[in-house]
C-alpha cells in the first residue's frame, strides 16, 4: 500500500482541525511517503520561521532510523557520539517528538509526518490524530 495524495492532504487537514480545536500555537505539517518525498505541506498563518524544516526533519528522522522521532531523542541523549555522526550524515535531523511513522495495516511504513509549532508532545499528537483518520496505523515511537 502506499500513501496517496488524497489520504495526505486529510492527514493535514484533520491534524490542524485538532491544533485549532485544542488551541494550540500555529503549526507548520509536513506529510512525506516512503522516499521521504514531500507529498503535502501545510503552514498556518503565524508559524514562525523555519517551522518547515523543523517539521521536515522530524520526519525524515523518523523515516532515516525507522522510529518516532520521540524516540531518536531517547537515542541522542543515550548515545551522544553515534547521534551526532548520524545527524551529520542525515541532515536536518530533529530529534524530538512530533516526527510519526505511518504504517499500513501490515506494519509496512508508507511515510511520515513531521509538525512543528507547539510543544512536542502536541506537536506528535496533532500528527497522531491525522494518521489514525485515514486509517494508518502512527507510530510515534
Amino acid at each position: 500500500m502506499t500513501l496517496t495524495l488524497s489520504q495526505a492532504q486529510n492527514i493535514l487537514q484533520v491534524a490542524l482541525t485538532h491544533a485549532r480545536q485544542a488551541k494550540f500555537r500555529p503549526l507548520c505539517i509536513v506529510v512525506l511517503d516512503a522516499r521521504a518525498a514531500v507529498i503535502a505541506v501545510a503552514n498556518e498563518d503565524g508559524t514562525s520561521l523555519k517551522r518547515f524544516e523543523v517539521a521536515q526533519g522530524k520526519a525524515q528522522g523518523a523515516l532515516a532510523f525507522n522510529m518516532g522521532s520521540r524516540a531518536l531523542g531517547v537515542m541522542a541523549v543515550e548515545r551522544p557520539h553515534f547521534f551526532a555522526g548520524a545527524a551529520h550524515a542525515v541532515g536536518g535531523l530533529i530529534p524530538v517528538a512530533g516526527g510519526v511513522l505511518i504504517r499500513d495495516g501490515e506494519g509496512k511504513v508508507v511515510g511520515a509526518v513531521g509538525v512543528s509549532g507547539d510543544n512536542s508532545d502536541n506537536d506528535e499528537a496533532a500528527a497522531m490524530v491525522g494518521i489514525k483518520a485515514v486509517d494508518f496505523v502512527a507510530d510515534g515511537g
